[in-house]
């Protein structure tokens, strides 16, 4: 009887080879389908959703909607963000006010404005929070943001709003004026019909600077013009202050505006208040610094723009340093009018050993006298204006603020600068037995002598803690307030 070979053990020992073409077709096969994977039934390439500044889509739970009826901004940002960077969403995002309106610990909220939880799914529940731009009901309202309860939709998702917010009935912005550039909103939404310039331009452009900073996103900020930089970083200050996130905007407002170096100090010179307030909001070291200085030489000039408009705290360092500067003042006069001139003998002069040098002293003390002293108040009453009553007396205008720091600075001048050539010659002239050529040759020498003292008296006062350079010319006032690190009027 013949034996067969089992077919089937035939076939599990001989191996089956495929040829080289079919196995890199199966290569080439499964990379192609690795490939594909990415790709849409449709067809295309599937569209890439965005998980960055301003919409966090995979990452994102705070979902801010910035909306005026004509155009919509919106973000998706980071709780984990806001709460480090402001006070404001830190409190409204934390377990207290989301469980201010729960009626029981399992259900949802039920305050409008407490927060939602959005089903994302069998694996777990995303908490997000969801907040809206109310601009108020009129015109003098400050725009604040409102939380809003969220809707969950059947995706997960939210739901929009049921109607857009209606437009706000403003007039429309000027062509020209201080808001002229705005922020480049990357998502900004704006219907075919919008104008050009919307007055609520400058909203959008303050609330995308607020949240660009938070995100290490430099500010759209004007670096060309130095008074537009100013009102732009003062608007958008004010806003931080309202969502108590002074301490991260503040140092990018500090950081723009000292780019402008020269150009600030002579700004600051010319706006001192303003720029006072403005780096007490910023808590910057140098322009508040450079204002009080310019503040303190003028006081009380700038007194109407800060009562009532900055901490008291400021106020009170500006007395202070006023206070400071007065008395410096003070001991500077009494050795100024303690200058005298000697003969040659070394004796004081007096009008017995020389009178020609006492004279040249006594004009000097004269003068001071006249300068340093506020002038009297007037006797006469002033005309009753057209249209009062008679009997009324007319209120009459505040005097000018007396501020010597003018006439200090003619004392470290010296030189020509007072007491004249002229003023010499029209002196003597008054006793016309002294007056000739050699007398006063010899008076103006002696004037000289005492000039140059009373320069070296008031050299304390000559001190300059500006950054401004003064070389390009002088100031009417004192600048020799120093603020030390101490006098900083905020915490560290």
């Amino acid at each position: 009887m013949v034996s067969y070979p089992d077919s089937a053990s035939v076939e599990r020992s001989l191996p089956i080879r495929r040829p080289p073409s079919v196995s890199s077709h199966s290569s080439r096969t499964s990379t192609v389908r690795r490939h594909r994977q990415h790709r849409s039934h449709f067809g295309g390439t599937a569209l890439q959703t965005q998980n960055e500044f301003p919409v966090f889509t995979h990452t994102g739970d705070v979902e801010i909607v910035i909306s005026n009826g004509r155009k919509e901004q919106r973000y998706l940002l980071h709780k984990l963000i806001l709460t480090q960077c402001s006070g404001f969403f830190e409190a409204g995002t934390s377990d207290e006010w989301a469980n201010a309106g729960d009626v029981s610990s399992s259900g949802p909220p039920t305050n409008g404005t407490a927060l939602a939880r959005i089903p994302s799914g069998p694996r777990q529940e995303k908490l997000t929070w969801r907040y809206e731009l109310d601009w108020g009901n009129n015109e003098d309202d400050l725009p604040m943001l409102v939380q809003k309860k969220t809707q969950p939709t059947m995706f997960g998702g939210d739901a929009p709003p049921a109607q857009p917010p209606p437009a706000r009935n403003k007039p429309a912005a000027p062509q020209s004026g201080f808001f002229r550039s705005m922020a480049n909103f990357s998502t900004l939404h704006v219907p075919a019909t919008a104008p050009e310039n919307d007055p609520d331009d400058e909203t959008f452009r303050d609330y995308d600077n607020l949240f660009r900073i938070f995100y290490n996103y430099p500010p759209a900020l004007d670096a060309v013009n130095i008074a537009n930089a100013y009102v732009e970083c003062k608007s958008l200050l004010l806003l931080a202050d309202m969502y108590d996130a002074l301490g991260v905007i503040g140092p990018r407002v500090d950081h723009h505006l000292l780019r402008f170096q020269g150009r600030l100090w002579k700004q600051i010179a010319k706006y001192p208040p303003s720029y006072l307030k403005l780096g007490y909001m910023a808590r910057s070291k140098a322009i508040f610094a450079e204002a009080m200085v310019h503040v303190v030489g003028q006081w009380p000039q700038g007194i109407n723009q800060l009562r009532g408009q900055i901490a008291e705290p400021v106020i009170e360092l500006i007395e202070d340093k006023v206070d400071e500067v007065d008395e410096l003042k003070a001991k500077i006069e009494v050795k100024l009018f303690r200058l005298s001139l000697t003969t040659s003998r070394g004796e004081r002069v007096s009008p017995s050993n020389n009178w020609l040098d006492w004279m040249a002293v006594s004009l000097f003390r004269q003068w001071l006298a006249e300068n340093t002293t506020p002038p009297p108040a007037p006797i006469l009453k002033s005309p009753r204006p057209p249209g009062s009553r008679n009997g009324e007396s007319a209120p009459l205008p505040p005097p000018p603020a007396f501020n010597t720091g003018r006439i200090f600075r003619l004392l470290g001048q010296g030189g020509s600068s007072y007491l004249s050539h002229d003023e010499c010659k029209r002196f003597l002239r008054l006793n016309p037995d002294h007056y000739n050529r050699d007398n006063l040759k010899r008076f103006e020498r002696r004037i000289d002598e005492i000039k140059n003292k009373a320069k070296d008296a008031v050299k304390p006062l000559m001190r300059n803690f500006l950054e401004l350079d003064l070389r390009e010319g002088g100031l009417p006032y004192l600048t020799c307030t120093r603020i030390d690190q101490q006098d900083f009027p905020w915490d560290e």
